[in-house]
């Protein structure tokens, strides 16, 4: 079946678009800095389906239309997001992902061929495409979400013929391996526009940082021949940067001391001397600048000469921050939550954009908005059988909020469902579960899946534990770093919207995920199989030698040897050396005597000494 049959697609065909887009926010009471890219291009969908590529990559669109994929989120994320001294998530989390690899996608069912194989096809395409170990996400590693993921895109028959599958890689290492194709998805391949900012040296040495790409059919009007569908591809990149680190000179990775002349020194301290300096506090915010944050200004810009490009970068700061701005048209003077917009022209790829904050006295504190939902999640129990599961889940806000708990757990952590405990931290009473979906595992064929629907109270706190039971594992299934621990998934938590939070979360709601867990398993003694080798090896060849020299040795008398050649020389010469020492010491016998001295000198053989 044709997407545009799928989608409803009218015959017009409208032009490609691109857009990019930069937002910087200074995180209160930090030194931190939230760099938040976004990268959107649509393409019509009979041009899509038609092979006619211009702002969509064509490496992607052909893994997507050769498993029938009709909607990909894909995630790659590194770091743990402080919510404490952060404030809420970007994008309210509906761009973030767990720790690692996390990808969901909507496959059509209507299509030959079974669903698992075409997922397997998907993951080991994107696998080879973005350089990741998306090849090891397998049946013990993929669920089936109920209640936790809405499909973005706009489809003709709603979910109707299409399975959600959902699968995570915790333990993988994000990296600019991972990086460099994302890149080169892009129009600009990184090169030129605000895609010049992404070295890889800078976000990953962020605290937290995550990567993300969306694929979604969008239709005006529900998709019911009100516009043209249209195929769009979101790629984002959220980053949270050190200020201080970050502007440190990439040739000197390591912080050294600097020569006290370059300090400024508080000299008012009385108990100073000339030999010491005393670190002056600095007030206000401290400055920083695009370039020195990033090691490069935006180099040129991404106008693609089609008319439909654009690109602009907004700044959130209190409106009495000064902000200096090169190369860039700014759109307005700032609105009421101190959000500056900026737009870059059309560069010539040698001129450079720069956004500057220079250090200057704060006057008017930032204060950031309490997230959606404090959530924290560890493992308990001590030993190598039991052990337990406890998350806990704050509620901030003084209306109650209705959320999804959602965990994807591997078959060898084996849940005792009949110990899940859903309890108010204050009363201790049991909280409702209003929906449920549990799929037990099996051992080596898929893991647990498990969705709790719940109502936390306003500023209430709730409890979630369960009991587990830990299996033991094959020989050959423990990984090289085997005593390190096994990956557990981050949950992933959905706080569904309402009359309170729509304008927060959208239809979507807002997103947040846990910390990843390691679970220590039962771990054999890995050496020793070595010993038993080398022990075996050893008594094998101490028996084997004995009896095989007892077997082919022969053995006589040593008078039944006959003499060589050989053994006859050397009695001669050692004959001869006998002769020798013994004339030696015969002389020096008669040079001690007195009379035998005489007779020794008429002897020219010395026979009278002897």
């Amino acid at each position: 079946m044709l997407l545009s049959s799928l989608f409803l697609l009218p015959a017009a065909v409208l032009a490609q678009t691109y857009t990019e887009h930069l937002h910087l926010s200074p995180l209160a009471q930090t030194s931190h800095l939230l760099a938040a890219f976004n990268f959107t291009s649509t393409t019509p969908l009979p041009a899509y389906e038609s092979g006619h590529f211009t702002h969509f990559p064509r490496s992607l669109a052909q893994i997507l239309q050769h498993t029938k994929t009709r909607e990909l989120h894909l995630r790659f994320a590194w770091g743990r997001w402080d919510d404490e001294q952060w404030g809420p998530r970007p994008r309210m989390g509906r761009r973030e992902g767990g720790t690692g690899v996390e990808i969901w996608a909507w496959l059509d069912q209507d299509h030959g061929g079974d669903v698992e194989e075409r997922w397997s096809g998907l993951v080991n395409g994107l696998s080879g495409l973005f350089c990741a170990s998306l090849n090891f996400i397998d049946s013990t590693r993929t669920t089936h979400p109920v209640l936790s993921f809405d499909p973005e895109g706009t489809h003709a028959d709603g979910v109707t013929g299409q399975e959600l599958l959902h699968g995570t890689l915790p333990h993988e290492v994000v990296c600019t391996e991972n990086l460099t194709p994302f890149l080169k998805l892009l129009p600009c391949k990184g090169k030129a526009g605000i895609s010049s900012l992404l070295d890889g040296h800078k976000v990953f040495d962020a605290n937290w940082q995550t990567m993300s790409i969306d694929v979604r059919p969008i239709c005006p009007a529900g998709g019911n021949g009100g516009g043209e569908c249209v195929l769009e591809i979101q790629q984002t990149v959220d980053v949270v940067l050190d200020v201080e680190r970050s502007m440190r000179a990439r040739g000197d990775p390591i912080p050294r001391p600097r020569p006290i002349e370059e300090l400024e020194c508080d000299g008012g301290k009385g108990y100073g001397g000339g030999d010491t300096c005393y670190p002056k506090v600095k007030e206000g915010e401290m400055g920083w600048s695009l370039s020195r944050i990033f090691g490069t200004p935006v180099r040129g810009s991404c106008h693609l000469g089609d008319g439909h490009a654009d690109a602009d970068i907004t700044l959130e700061v209190p409106l009495d921050r000064m902000v200096n701005v090169t190369n860039a048209q700014p759109l307005d003077a700032g609105n009421e939550q101190g959000i500056r917009s900026y737009r870059l022209p059309n560069h010539p790829p040698g001129q450079y954009t720069d956004l500057a904050l220079p250090q200057q006295s704060v006057t008017q504190a930032v204060v950031q908005p309490q997230p959606p939902l404090y959530a924290t999640r560890t493992i308990t129990g001590s030993g190598q059988q039991h052990g337990g599961m406890h998350a806990h889940l704050r509620n901030p806000h003084p209306y109650a909020q209705t959320i999804t708990y959602f965990e994807s757990l591997p078959w060898f952590l084996r849940p005792y469902i009949h110990t899940l405990r859903v309890r108010n931290s204050e009363t201790h009473e049991n909280v409702k579960l209003e929906k449920m979906f549990y799929t037990p595992a099996k051992d080596r064929e898929r893991g647990t899946h498990l969705e709790l629907m719940f109502t936390v109270s306003a500023g209430g706190e709730v409890e979630l534990s369960y009991d587990f039971e830990k299996a033991v594992l094959r020989y050959t299934e423990y990984p090289p770093d085997a005593n390190r621990g096994f990956d557990v998934a981050p949950a992933v938590i959905r706080v569904l919207p309402n009359d309170n939070n729509t304008g927060d979360g959208g239809r979507q709601g807002s997103y947040i995920r846990t910390t990843s867990l390691l679970l220590p398993l039962p771990t054999p003694d890995f050496s020793m199989p070595y010993n038993v080798i080398i022990l075996t090896s050893t008594v094998i060849a101490l028996g084997f030698g004995s009896i095989f020299n007892l077997l082919t040795r022969r053995f006589v008398l040593a008078e039944e040897v006959p003499a060589s050649k050989l053994a006859l020389r050397v009695k001669a010469i050692v004959g001869v050396a006998q002769d020798v020492v013994g004339r030696l010491k015969g002389t020096k016998a008669v040079e001690m005597g007195g009379d035998a001295v005489g007779s020794g000198k008429g002897d020219g053989m010395g026979n009278g000494a002897g």
